[in-house]
């Protein structure tokens, strides 16, 4: 998967991308400008019970850039003195403090240009820190988002799409289904809890669809996601993309799968793991 920096181009590297000319043909990660903005809570609401939608607004999100359903920021918070620490503006990057400044990362779930605003979908839990903020923020609390850094770009020339994650890649799944073409054909494996944490999906007609649920179970501690990834045969001359996303520990034995069974290259596949069980602040607070 290619990493050369294209934001000086990224628009046009995005297209070209998307049209099947990335490297290999497959899938490549673009950067984009990336900048830190002040942003002020418009409003919440729930998405299905495991599912909290913070909208943010204001003048800070104008010309906000989105290009992929699994590209991130990062909400910056105060330290625990109180104090707030940001990056500052270096060209089209950013130049962080050392140690970093306590943050979560989370999906851009939706930004509409013409209103200016940011949706993020957070997923509640207990004692999470990004949660906890997401469940008091009330309209016109300021909150400063950095990023996204790039995104994912995925060609839309493939025959078929492979989907899967746990409610933290619900919001990712789901903007997926809404930016596919159409005509996409594949499969969407999403573990919930129960049906009160699915969510209404735009999901092309021939992507099916299929909600898993654990019941009481913790999440992230059974098998149930990639036993049901398993079931997803290959097939020879069918060109295929799969990305999957989820408690780590989970969604690790999909790794060699996709390669050994599904025949995947590294342009055809991205797996990454959003939490981690026992793992306060692992890698995302999706």
């Amino acid at each position: 998967m290619s990493r050369v920096d294209h934001r000086d181009r990224h628009l046009e590297r995005i297209a070209e991308v998307r049209a099947g000319g990335g490297a290999d043909g497959g899938a490549e990660k673009v950067g984009y400008p990336i900048r830190v903005r002040a942003v002020e809570v418009v409003r919440t609401a729930m998405v299905g019970s495991g599912l909290l939608r913070v909208t943010l607004g204001g003048p800070g999100t104008g010309g906000f850039e989105a290009h992929a359903p699994d590209e991130h920021v990062k909400l910056l918070f105060p330290e625990p003195d109180g104090t707030l620490r940001l990056p500052e503006q270096d060209g089209n990057m950013l130049r962080w403090p050392r140690p970093a400044p306590t943050s979560r990362e989370y999906t851009v779930r939706r930004y509409d240009p013409a209103t200016a605003e940011l949706d993020i979908d957070v997923a509640l839990h207990g004692g999470g820190l990004g949660s906890d903020w997401a469940r008091s923020a009330g309209p016109g609390a300021v909150v400063h988002v950095a990023g996204p850094p790039g995104g994912l770009i995925v060609p839309h020339d493939y025959d078929r799409y492979l989907l899967a994650g746990d409610l933290t890649a619900l919001p990712a799944i789901a903007r997926w289904l809404e930016e596919l073409p159409r005509t996409a054909a594949g499969w969407a494996f999403i573990e919930v809890a129960d049906a009160s944490e699915e969510i209404e999906l735009s999901a092309p007609e021939d992507v099916e669809v299929h909600w898993l649920h654990r019941g009481d179970v913790p999440a992230g501690s059974t098998t149930l996601l990639a036993d049901a990834v398993r079931t997803v045969e290959a097939r020879a001359g069918e060109r295929r993309y799969a990305w999957v996303a989820g408690e780590a520990g989970s969604i690790k034995p999909l790794r060699r799968w996709v390669r050994d069974e599904l025949g995947l290259a590294k342009a055809d596949h991205d797996i990454t793991g959003y939490w981690k069980r026992g793992v306060p602040g692992f890698d995302d607070d999706h």
